[in-house]
């Protein structure tokens, strides 16, 4: 009964979007006030009818009901309740259930705390996010139902994905759809701009906390998987080029260079065609990360679902709304007209070659996605795209990236001087060169990449400090920072965080060690400095798997620092082996050990490695988070931040 009532207010909510996208538009159209203010209360509506079905779909797992399809093929009584939890988005449909309420979460908020927009304005932005509810609600409702009832019922399922019962895992996807799902926002938006013919100072203000709330998301469902795939799939890399993988950082990218194009269209009222295209393009690689998961044209351990006939309704949804949204960009190119002017050295132009040198990369990553896909479906040709290629065409851009980034936080706008803004970081730039020169000398071989990442590091996270010194004036410089606003310190921390993970990139890749070898019990191996120990191996029972567990000692200069248990799991209801690494973590370093299968002449195989600030991939990546939140806790760009003091309560005529 439960499942049923969930399954009719998911139709109910999809009748409830199409009323949602009609009656505002017309309404923002004739300039009725009570067809535009139907906008409001049909998202809060619609937001409580998919929570309801979402929340239905939550208890049949909870109780282990197995007679709802989704349940039996991805559930099970002995499964961990978190696991039960998390089994509801670790698969196909509910994952869509999971799109469909965060879309219809973000129109709500939309409602919650956009008082200060201009009504048609508002009532189009809302009208636009229903409209993408309504075609992601048919998807589920026509292909992917996840209500569907099976007779006779079974007594037990067929367990969950293995890999995907992991902490990591469980929070991952939320993580990653509110960023994916997020993004919409700004599409609306612009989309709603386009619509009502006008783009300005306001709306650049508007735009930017929803697509930094986004981001935020984003970077944290990133760093997530990024993490997990680090230590459950055993091969210790934080980075594989995966297309999942790409299909999450394109618009992580697309998203970084909207940011900060948005500053200059508040700023400055330049870059408004940009902005307007960035939003389009940052959702529509959210879509093509939905289509490239769920089209069964890849093979990935993140791909959920095989069946073409909902890629092309995936695809016809891309089609439809980037599609008709880059028409609309072109029908109304007049409205979008640049009003500030600057120099070749401003804020303004490096903050355009933030943006070309980010989109350029998207566009990197998005051909080395999709060319395997485009040459065996037109040439008949399988190709393979690998890390070698992103690394050597991808890398270089980000270096520039990072080489400017403080000189460009730090230029005025309008008009600067390169001297000046170089003379201010030339302590940065000494320390930097520094610590590059030191770690030349240090290292033992003689690789560039390790000491040009940790100069760059260094260089990112001095010149962030130096420009929020420079902020204060002598005498008063500690109190004057303290009281910035909250937007320039999570600048300042997000630009350090990047600076952070290149440190953790640079030396696992430039200074990593591996070890890999046949052990029995009692063996010992040296592995850069640190002795490792095979104590013993034994057979363990947990809640709904089966271990081959390692007891590993891990010492340096004879003193004994820590014990590690690997894991080999076997999963005997979906039949499938994981692998547990065992990691002692260190603020410099991390030692992994993975234990493998048993070999004919006795022993194990065993894995090991010593990976130089790893951590500080992560570090990094939750600092750039908190940047993010940092400047989306500052009064001014909180959604309508001083909209009432902007003449914007009336709008022009179409």
């Amino acid at each position: 009964m439960i499942a049923e009532l969930g399954h009719f207010a998911l139709i109910l909510g999809f009748l409830v979007a199409l009323l949602q996208v009609v009656v505002p538009l017309v309404g923002a159209a004739k300039r009725w006030p009570g067809w535009m203010r139907f906008a409001e209360p049909g998202a809060n509506v619609l937001f409580l009818l998919t929570g309801f079905s979402f929340a239905a779909l939550t208890y049949s797992f909870v109780v282990s009901d197995f007679s709802v399809k989704l349940v039996y093929m991805n559930s099970h009584t002995a499964k961990p309740m978190l696991y039960k939890v998390s089994g509801v988005w670790g698969n196909h449909e509910g994952s869509m259930l999971l799109w469909v309420l965060i879309l219809t979460l973000f129109g709500a908020m939309a409602a919650w705390f956009g008082d200060g927009l201009p009504p048609t304005l508002k009532a189009r932005i809302l009208a636009v996010q229903a409209s993408i509810t309504a075609a992601f609600m048919a998807f589920v409702l026509f292909t992917s139902n996840p209500f569907l009832r099976m007779t006779p019922a079974s007594m037990n399922g067929q367990d969950l994905n293995p890999l995907l019962q992991d902490p990591g895992l469980a929070f991952h996807p939320p993580f990653l759809y509110l960023g994916y799902v997020g993004l919409s926002m700004a599409f609306s938006f612009a989309v709603a701009a386009l619509i009502e013919g006008r783009v300005d100072a306001a709306w650049g203000r508007w735009v930017r906390p929803w697509t930094l709330a986004a981001w935020i998301f984003l970077t944290i469902g990133i760093g997530l998987g990024s993490w997990w795939a680090y230590y459950e799939l055993g091969w210790g890399g934080f980075w594989f080029w995966d297309p999942v993988e790409n299909a999450s950082f394109m618009p992580w990218l697309i998203a970084v260079a909207l940011l900060h194009s948005a500053i200059v269209v508040e700023k400055r009222e330049s870059l408004k065609s940009w902005t307007i295209l960035l939003s389009i393009i940052a959702f529509g690689f959210s879509l093509v990360g939905a289509f490239i998961t769920r089209s069964g044209i890849i093979t990935s351990v993140h791909a959920f679902a095989t069946d073409p006939e909902r890629g092309v309704f995936l695809l016809f949804i891309l089609a439809v709304f980037v599609g008709g949204a880059l028409m609309l960009f072109a029908l109304r190119a007049g409205v979008m007209e640049a009003k500030g002017v600057f120099g070749v050295v401003s804020r303004e132009s490096a903050l355009v070659l933030n943006n070309i040198l980010l989109a350029v990369s998207a566009f990197i990553v998005f051909v080395g996605t999709m060319w395997p896909l485009v040459s065996e479906l037109l040439f008949d040709r399988k190709l393979s795209v690998g890390e070698p290629w992103f690394n050597a065409s991808f890398t270089p851009l980000m270096v520039v990236l990072g080489v400017v980034l403080p000189l460009g936080a730090m230029l005025p706008w309008k008009r600067g001087k390169l001297g000046r803004v170089a003379k201010q970081l030339s302590g940065a730039f000494v320390l930097a060169l520094s610590i590059g020169a030191l770690v030349w000398a240090m290292q033992e071989e003689r690789s560039a990449l390790g000491p040009i990442g940790l100069m760059l590091a260094a260089w990112l996270v001095a010149g962030s400090a130096t420009d929020l010194l420079s902020r204060g004036r002598k005498g008063e410089r500690f109190a004057r920072i303290l009281r910035l606003p909250r937007a320039d310190w999570g600048k300042s921390v997000a630009h350090a965080g990047l600076g952070i993970t290149i440190a953790g990139i640079s030396g696992m890749l430039a200074w990593q060690q591996e070890d890999i070898r046949v052990m029995k019990n009692g063996d010992s191996l040296e592995l850069a400095g640190y002795t490792i120990t095979l104590n013993d191996v034994s057979r363990i029972e947990g809640p709904n798997y089966l271990s081959t567990t390692g007891n590993v000692t891990l010492a340096k200069d004879g003193k004994e620092i820590s014990t590690l248990y690997p894991e080999k799991r076997v999963y005997p209801v979906a039949g499938m082996p994981t692998t547990e690494a065992a990691i002692d973590i260190g603020f410099w370093r991390d030692i992994y050990v993975v234990v493998g299968d048993p070999q004919d002449g006795g022993g194990w195989a065993m894995r090991s490695y010593f990976k130089p600030l790893a951590n500080w991939i992560w570090g990094g990546a939750l600092l750039m988070a908190l940047g993010g939140a940092l400047s989306l806790s500052d009064r001014r760009y909180r959604v309508a931040a001083g909209a009432r003091k902007a003449p914007l309560q009336g709008v022009p005529a179409e």
